[in-house]
């Protein structure tokens, strides 16, 4: 895998984290809800309207296309190992963005992601 293509992956992977990142400060600005069929309308335009719920989209849209031409440059069972990548990026800017706890075992879980996608970068 030549560095355009490994860059490709990573800028599509980013975009994911990014995206879900956006999604979650979306979700935390509308709140807590539930869908039930009278408030579809409602929470549906809330969520439609909401500017971090918006950029996270754009985010996937864009990852989408990246990947796409990555996809076009490296074999999928090569590629899509390393959207693992973010849960690391995730995990990390969870903690430092919105708080969330980081324990041990998600520690000890991320660790083993990312010699994994590692091992899998290697072959």
């Amino acid at each position: 895998m030549n560095a355009i293509t490994f860059g490709l992956i990573l800028v599509g992977v980013l975009l994911g984290a990014t995206g879900q990142l956006f999604l979650k400060a979306g979700t935390n600005r509308v709140g807590r809800f539930a869908f039930r069929r009278d408030n579809i309308l409602p929470i549906g335009w809330k969520l439609a309207t909401e500017p971090r719920i918006v950029a996270g989209l754009v985010c996937y849209v864009i990852g989408v296309a990246v990947w796409i031409v990555a996809l076009s440059r490296v074999e999928v069972s090569i590629a899509y190992p390393m959207v693992s990548m973010g849960y690391v990026v995730n995990a990390v800017a969870a903690w430092y963005l919105f708080g969330e706890a980081v324990t041990r075992s998600r520690l000890v879980g991320i660790g083993i992601i990312a010699i994994g996608v590692y091992i899998v970068a290697q072959s």
